[in-house]
């Protein structure tokens, strides 16, 4: 049995838009009902929301099922978690907080078997498809890909040294803790706030490197596009939900 294709870690290679949806109602069955919608990444996030490692077990395993790749946002850099986390099969990662190299680097060594890295080994995992997967040690590091997010002005200014860290992929930004970090908190479309931002898309783009964001004002969206992001999160399931219920209210 061979190693599944990481389609988004392809795509983003390939600086092919990537357009995703942020779940964080931690429920299979409102990911299931989601996973078909046409988004070509679903981010399952740790850090904001009540999921845990069953949860986002039962919501990979639904969406083993559809044509959209599963990103995981853990709760922290943490190396215990980050092993966890690939043994049940998660292979793109999004780790919140990454201020510097340093980081970045450790990040990377997580993700890695010995001699290279400090990943822990076991031979029977739902990612080595219960031992099916014979050469995964040799060959799962062409599959695994690691998005770090910066999100604060002391990530900035380390910005092009975390982007030049072998084994990072992409560099996602926060804009919410972004602008909190520059003095504007609850202003992620302030002028000096969006400025700050597409200068750092360009900056990501210039090391090469896949720049990705989340917003979900569809206008800022469209403006970060054109501004150079590769994989864009559009939208959070729980806004969707709560503000179609809100106007469906309102219309009655």
């Amino acid at each position: 049995m061979n190693i599944p294709k990481n389609k988004f870690k392809e795509a983003l290679l390939k600086n092919d838009h990537q357009k995703g949806l942020w779940t964080t109602l931690a429920s299979s069955y409102s990911t299931e009902a989601l996973a078909g919608a046409g988004f070509d990444w679903m981010l399952l996030d740790m850090e904001h929301s009540p999921n845990e490692m069953d949860t986002v077990l039962s919501q990979l395993q639904v969406l083993a099922g559809f044509e959209v790749n599963p990103v995981v946002r853990p709760l922290w850099n943490d190396t215990l978690l980050i092993k966890r986390l690939l043994d049940i099969g998660v292979q793109t990662i999004l780790l919140p907080y990454v201020q510097n190299a340093q980081e970045a680097e450790n990040a990377v060594i997580a993700m890695r078997y010995p001699p290279r890295g400090v990943r822990g080994v076991s031979t029977v995992t739902r990612a080595t498809h219960f031992g099916r997967v014979k050469d995964y040690m040799s060959c799962c590091e062409q599959e695994l890909c690691l998005l770090v997010q910066i999100e604060t002005q002391a990530a900035l200014d380390h910005l092009e040294a975390i982007a030049a860290v072998d084994g990072v992929h992409g560099v996602f930004i926060g804009p919410a803790d972004l602008s909190a970090s520059l003095g504007y908190p609850g202003q992620q479309d302030h002028p000096f706030v969006i400025k700050v931002i597409e200068e750092a898309i360009k900056r990501i783009r210039a090391c090469g490197k896949g720049a990705g964001i989340l917003t979900g004002d569809k206008n800022l969206a469209k403006r970060y596009i054109q501004a150079g992001t590769t994989f864009t999160a559009v939208g959070v399931d729980a806004a969707l939900l709560a503000r179609a219920a809100e106007a469906l209210a309102r219309e009655f």
